[in-house]
């Protein structure tokens, strides 16, 4: 049997990865503190070592010099994981005899392939398309779920809300599950099981205070349906939700709708959001690969009516090496997703002809995936709710500087949005 030694790993990142490797029948050491990890290293000469730096860069090296002068342990391979850290850094660790370094937040697709890569043993990934991101603002949780269902993704949900709600001290948290752009049957409840079963292994989170929104009729007869599941609230409308909420995070004063906006549809960026990814790698490849060829810039879709926007956007977005495509009209706009594939579209919901949110409809129906940018002077917080819940990933108010416009752009094509790009499976 294969073996590896897992050292100083965070509570999430050691609890997933050791189940995982159970599973796929390898042993799993955990060593904890260096004088610990310098003896297991030693006492059982494992196949590989993977060390998780939760500390300094500077705490590792005495550890990486002894296995390097230690005849025994110098050739067992080593992957490590941490915080982003200079090329100066890097090639010390190379000449430790680090093959692997992996900047946190980790992907874990990627993981894998480079740990089955040392091992010479190839894993079972659920490659299942599948989106779950999770952010917390205030004490409500906000799960959102789109493409499908994918078991790895639901198992380190697991670790990653056990990790959100013991790392920002949630005595009383509350969750939303957004689930509204995808259709589920009867294959898929074994695992919605999974997800509940996962969420509510948790037991700080109470069935009370987990509201679920979806349109699903699959996943509403399944919850009701469920024994083990009542309690859980679902509904189809995002203010019913939140308001069914508000007593308990002491906001009745505030409009409803400026709480949907502020403080559930945004991230708490002083929220510790912990060590791990719940996106892979493949969640930022096109949705059509064939028709991307390596070293190809990407391709912009500017819908809006405003000459003085379509200027500013289409300087800005040649400056940064993009294409794009401007249309006038929004049925122009849908033609032109039927004959090209789009990175990233940029739209003004506020045109005449085609209403703003019936191109959302549209767009989801032709390119599902394609993350879009609503530019719009619109300031109706219930229209920017819908623009959400219609799956547009980013809102941005008219007037915006163009800087900011290309960041957000670069976000995406990074994988790094409010909703991602597809799993490209």
């Amino acid at each position: 049997m294969k073996s590896v030694l897992l050292i100083d790993a965070s509570p999430l990142f050691r609890e997933f990865l050791k189940e995982k490797l159970t599973r796929e029948n390898i042993q799993v050491e955990i060593a904890q503190g260096k004088r610990d990890a310098f003896i297991k290293t030693n006492s059982l000469l494992p196949d590989l070592i993977i060390l998780d730096i939760t500390d300094t860069f500077a705490d590792i090296t005495d550890f990486l010099d002894k296995k390097r002068n230690d005849p025994n342990a110098r050739k067992i391979p080593i992957i490590v994981s941490g915080p982003h850290i200079d090329n100066a850094k890097l090639s010390l660790l190379v000449q430790f005899g680090v093959i692997k370094y992996f900047t946190k937040p980790i992907k874990f697709d990627l993981f894998f392939e480079a740990i089955g890569t040392v091992l010479r043993q190839q894993f079972s990934i659920d490659i299942t398309p599948s989106r779950i991101e999770l952010h917390l603002n205030n004490n409500i949780i906000f799960l959102e779920i789109a493409l499908g269902l994918n078991r790895e993704k639901i198992a380190i949900l697991r670790y990653k809300l056990t990790e959100l709600i013991t790392s920002n001290k949630l005595d009383n948290p509350k969750m939303i599950i957004m689930i509204t752009d995808t259709e589920f049957s009867f294959v898929d409840g074994a695992n919605i099981e999974y997800l509940f079963d996962c969420l509510l292994s948790d037991k700080r989170l109470e069935k009370k205070n987990i509201k679920v929104l979806s349109f699903d009729t699959f996943v509403t007869d399944f919850i009701d349906g469920h024994v083990s599941l009542k309690g859980i609230e679902v509904s189809t409308n995002l203010t019913n939700v939140i308001n069914s909420l508000v007593d308990s995070i002491g906001s009745t004063a505030e409009d409803i709708q400026t709480l949907i906006l502020d403080k559930v549809l945004k991230a708490d960026k002083n929220v510790n959001n912990g060590s791990v990814e719940m996106r892979f790698l493949s969640d930022t490849n096109t949705t059509v690969v064939e028709e991307k060829k390596e070293g190809q810039e990407p391709r912009i879709a500017i819908l809006d009516t405003d000459p003085s926007v379509k200027n500013m956007l289409t300087t800005a977005l040649r400056a940064s090496g993009y294409k794009y495509d401007l249309y006038d009209s929004g049925m122009d706009f849908l033609n032109g997703l039927g004959k090209h594939h789009y990175d990233v579209a940029i739209i003004d919901i506020l045109i005449s002809g085609l209403s703003g949110f019936e191109i959302l409809k549209q767009i989801k129906q032709q390119q599902k995936h394609l993350p879009v940018i609503v530019h719009s002077p619109t300031s109706r917080k219930m229209d920017i709710v819908q623009l959400f819940t219609l799956g547009a990933a980013l809102y941005l108010p008219k007037p915006q500087k163009p800087e900011i416009i290309v960041q957000k752009i670069k976000e995406l094509l990074n994988g790094n949005p409010i909703r991602t790009r597809k799993t490209h499976a």
